[in-house]
């Protein structure tokens, strides 16, 4: 073995049992509670006291959370400017959606905006291409909370890999106040895709997912420098894609699995071998 591969190799397994060591520390995982289908669960959802609403990449479906019947349906054209909705927040009776022209390039994002009663567009911002692919939006602490991706897959005609995704807390305006980046090994994760939802946990925790891991990740901000610190990978039985925890219920996380097309809610529990195998 020569001295760059011996180098590499021992990077990585550096890399996986830093993974490993914090997966087990707290051990908790976010165990299904039921599911149901959605022929909309493409990319995300966003939840509120009454109702899920799920976010394909032209469309949003409203469904009763008890009954899961589908009572508002809103849709786009093929070729209309809204191309690639992704997770979703309420707020304030609004839905706020990151939206993309993903898998185009250069990059473009906005924050799409719906009435959360009537499913009716109603607003826009337009980030432009300052950051990247817009994936996650969240409300918290005061503030806008929004995740722009970058993809190892698109590198040779961006300059930019998965490393360059960013988390930025941003103002009423849309103006950046905070910026932060991944820790290393959650970019090895994710690559060569990057992240694809974020929601921010009642323990006060960033949840971030990828798109190819039963998994998401607590993060929480630095107290030093510009890299989100990893506390927990939790398992899940959400495949990637966009997440929205349940601030009306204890615990309560949704999910979907997008080649099933279901959504699934989820509750953050202790681990235990016995109860969940």
């Amino acid at each position: 073995m020569n001295r760059p591969t011996q180098k590499f190799t021992l990077t990585l397994m550096t890399i996986m049992l830093s993974i490993a060591s914090v997966a087990t520390a707290q051990g908790r995982i976010a165990k299904e509670v039921h599911r149901f289908k959605a022929k909309e669960a493409k990319q995300g959802v966003a939840v509120d006291e009454n109702f899920v609403y799920v976010v394909g990449s032209q469309q949003i479906a409203k469904y009763d959370k008890k009954t899961h019947k589908k009572v508002a349906h809103w849709k786009g054209p093929e070729d209309g400017p809204i191309q690639h909705l992704d997770s979703g927040v309420i707020y304030k009776g609004k839905i706020y959606c990151s939206h993309s022209n993903y898998p185009g390039v250069p990059m473009t994002s906005s924050v799409e905006i719906w009435d959360a009663k009537s499913l009716e567009h109603v607003e826009n911002h337009s980030f432009g291409i300052g950051w990247g692919s817009c994936t996650w939006i969240d409300r918290h602490d005061g503030y806008w909370w929004v995740g722009f991706a970058q993809y190892e897959k698109w590198k040779h005609a961006t300059g930019k890999g998965t490393e360059w995704t960013t988390v930025v807390k941003m103002d009423d305006n849309w103006r950046s106040l905070e910026e932060w980046v991944l820790p290393n090994e959650i970019v090895e994760k994710m690559r060569p895709m990057s992240n694809s939802g974020g929601s921010w946990g009642p323990d006060g925790l960033l949840y971030l997912t990828g798109h190819d891991h039963e998994e998401f990740y607590a993060m929480q901000l630095p107290s030093k420098g510009s890299t989100l610190e990893l506390v927990e990978i939790v398992p899940i039985k959400s495949f990637g894609q966009g997440i929205a925890w349940d601030h009306g219920e204890k615990g309560i996380v949704y999910g979907i699995r997008k080649k099933e097309r279901v959504v699934i809610k989820s509750k953050l529990q202790p681990y235990s071998s016995e109860k969940n195998k």
